[in-house]
């Protein structure tokens, strides 16, 4: 199994974790909209990943 399987699954969490973060009412409530775009985009990236690693275990490589 890969090393980095699960920093990956770790990273999708994180996204998750971006987009549910309660910023309303701080002084950070500003850049709400930049940090849901950064955790769409992770989980993105990482289960495009996990995705690509899946596919090359089954192919054999």
């Amino acid at each position: 199994m890969d090393k980095f399987v699960f920093l990956f699954l770790a990273c999708i969490l994180a996204g998750f974790a971006l987009i549910k973060l309660p910023l309303a009412g701080s002084p950070l409530a500003s850049i709400e909209p930049i940090t849901f775009f950064i955790g769409i985009l992770t989980i993105l990236v990482f289960s495009l990943v996990l995705i690509f690693k899946g596919i090359m275990a089954l192919a054999g490589k």
